[in-house]
């Protein structure tokens, strides 16, 4: 079977879920070097740094989340073409019940060469 949709989901979740720990992660770095008692040009420096380290982080925590996204996308076409793959089966299955005097040159279950299936009457 093409696309195992259990295993895309799982992937997209998993990167949901490492975007929010990144962009948490940015978060408490950032939240632990402000509440330094430390003061003096070299904190304020040290403040700047991590503020733009954190900033690095977001960005990689968006782009797991564009990931996600892309991966939802591509699951959601892998779901419409395994329906309609099922879809024609189910027409041929119903069409050769009807008529089994017509041949009907049947891929193996499942297989994407039922989206290129002419049925007879369709």
């Amino acid at each position: 079977m093409y696309g195992d949709s259990d295993v895309i989901r799982h992937r997209a979740s998993q990167l949901r879920d490492q975007g929010v720990e990144i962009r948490a992660s940015a978060d408490r770095l950032v939240a632990s070097t402000e509440s330094i008692g430390w003061t003096g040009r070299a904190a304020d420096s040290l403040r700047e740094r991590v503020r733009e380290r954190a900033t690095h982080l977001r960005v990689a925590a968006g782009r797991h989340d564009a990931a996600a996204g892309a991966l939802e996308k591509h699951l959601a076409e892998v779901e419409a073409l395994k329906d309609a793959i099922a879809h024609t089966e189910r027409r041929a299955a119903a069409l050769h019940a009807d008529r089994p005097d017509d041949d009907i040159a049947a891929p193996p279950s499942g297989h994407r060469d039922w989206l290129d299936v002419e049925l007879p009457g369709a």
